[in-house]
């Protein structure tokens, strides 16, 4: 498995009207390369997979294999509501070159999938077919499920399964996930806000919507972290954190999307139904980014 220390970013998925425009992804993966970025994901919550059918999801992964470096971590979320498909997904994203796959917890049978016996079977069942190593992925502001340390502890008995993104923004649960599991288990958290104290507790990092628009930043934040120099780490994180809220937390995906334009990055629109920010939104995410020194 190819290093997952540090920071990660869930790429976008750039759209030319009703088309992927995968030219457009290998361009901006060309430009976060130019950073101190561990690796990235492809196909995850700010990539809109459920909006991809199988045949786009493919070239998304072709393009990002050719501009993703070797040396940096790709990985591809293959989660679904079925075992059977996420094996397959999983597969397929091996067969395309990926590193690793990103699973999320299967949600929409609620009441059934919230429990942890259906948990453990169906990330161990992918885990044992996967020909890549296998990363939990525990959202449940969008899944409506959270795992608990000990169900993650019980997965991650599993070789193949070599950490987890815990999107939960629970510090407190991080720490007893980073307790219970292997210390090869790599915990890495979802939001920016996350990063600095879960560092301090001993994650591995994080895969953060916030570094596609502040990846030098976040990258550094990181490394002073990692130097015993948090009060450098702090100061840094707390000039970035205001675009966290300011951009993703109040628009979104279009909300980074629109961001990336600014940048001069392709970010396009979102895939219906999620909206794109227009007029008075564009502005105040720009007035956003010059705030926390992004543009």
């Amino acid at each position: 498995m190819r290093n997952l220390e540090g920071v990660l970013v869930p790429v976008t998925t750039p759209f030319r009207g009703d088309d992927v425009a995968a030219d457009r992804l290998a361009a901006n993966l060309r430009r976060w390369n130019e950073t101190a970025l561990a690796g990235y994901v492809v196909l995850g919550s700010t990539g809109e997979f459920p909006m991809l059918s199988e045949a786009e999801r493919d070239r998304v992964l072709v393009a990002a294999r050719e501009a993703i470096p070797r040396d940096r971590a790709f990985i591809a979320g293959t989660g679904t509501n079925s075992t059977l498909q996420t094996i397959r997904q999983t597969r397929r994203a091996a067969e395309l070159g990926a590193d690793g796959a990103i699973v999320i917890t299967p949600h929409y049978f609620t009441k059934a999938f919230a429990q942890p016996a259906a948990q453990v079977r169906h990330y161990l069942a992918v885990a044992e077919a996967s020909p890549i190593p296998v990363l939990v992925y525990n959202y449940p502001a969008n899944t409506g499920i959270n795992l608990d340390p000990e169900t993650v502890a019980r997965i991650a008995q599993h070789p193949n399964v070599v950490g987890i993104k815990d999107s939960s923004g629970l510090i407190q649960q991080a720490a007893h996930v980073i307790d219970q599991t292997p210390k090869t288990f790599h915990v890495l958290v979802g939001s920016a806000s996350a990063l600095l104290p879960a560092l301090a507790i001993g994650a591995a990092g994080g895969i953060l919507a916030l570094a596609l628009i502040a990846a030098r930043e976040l990258c550094e934040v990181f490394r002073l972290a990692r130097s015993g120099r948090w009060d450098e780490a702090r100061e840094l994180a707390a000039r970035t954190l205001p675009a966290d809220r300011g951009v993703s937390g109040r628009y979104g995906i279009g909300g980074i999307k629109a961001a990336l334009d600014l940048q001069g990055l392709f970010g396009g629109p979102c895939r219906a139904p999620l909206g794109t920010p227009d007029g008075d939104a564009i502005e105040d995410i720009k007035e956003v980014l010059a705030t926390a020194g992004l543009l």
